[in-house]
C-alpha cells in the first residue's frame, strides 16, 4: 500500500508540474484530471475512501470536464495559443517560480517544527450528508448556482 502511495503522489506531482508546463488548454486540463484522481488514490491509501470516491466523482468527474466542455465550447483559435505562449516565456516564470520556492522554503519551516499529534476522527457518510443538508445547505446550493452561472458567462463570453 505504501509503493501505491507513493506512485500515487509522484504522478500527482508530475501531472501538475505538465499541467504548468503545457501550452494546449485541453492538454492541461486532461492532465488536471489525471492529477485528480492521482490525488483520490492518496486518499485511498491513507484510509480516507469517502473522500477517494468524492474527489473523484466531484472534481475528477463533474467539475473538471465541466471545464473541458467550456473550454471547447470556446474554441479560441490560434492567437490565445500564441498570447499563452508569450505568457509562460522564461523571463515571465521568473517571478512566480521565486514566489514558489519561497512559499516551500515556508512550508517546510513549519512542518519542521510542527511537534503536536492530529487526533484520527471517523466520520462517516451520514455524518458528512447531514452537514451538507443541514446547516450548510444554502452555501452548498449558492456553490452550485456559481458554477452555473461561470458556464453561462463563459458561453455569453464566447459568443461575443
Amino acid at each position: 500500500m505504501i509503493i501505491l502511495f507513493y506512485l500515487a503522489g509522484a504522478v500527482a506531482l508530475i501531472s501538475t508540474v505538465a499541467v504548468i508546463l503545457q501550452s494546449n488548454i485541453v492538454h492541461a486540463l486532461i492532465y488536471l484530471i489525471l492529477s485528480l484522481l492521482a490525488v483520490a488514490v492518496v486518499f485511498y491509501t491513507l484510509g480516507a475512501p469517502f473522500a477517494a470516491v468524492l474527489e473523484a466523482i466531484v472534481y475528477a468527474g463533474a467539475i473538471m470536464v465541466l471545464f473541458l466542455f467550456v473550454i471547447m465550447m470556446l474554441n479560441l483559435g490560434k492567437f490565445s495559443v500564441d498570447q499563452e505562449k508569450s505568457w509562460t516565456s522564461g523571463r515571465v516564470m521568473l517571478v512566480p517560480a521565486i514566489m514558489s520556492a519561497i512559499l516551500l522554503a515556508q512550508l517546510i519551516n513549519v512542518l519542521r517544527n510542527y511537534e503536536h499529534s492530529i487526533d484520527v476522527v471517523e466520520v462517516g457518510v451520514l455524518e458528512v450528508s447531514a452537514l451538507l443538508f443541514g446547516p450548510y445547505v444554502l452555501a452548498v446550493e449558492l456553490a452550485s448556482i456559481l458554477l452555473l452561472a461561470g458556464l453561462v458567462s463563459a458561453y455569453h463570453l464566447a459568443k461575443k
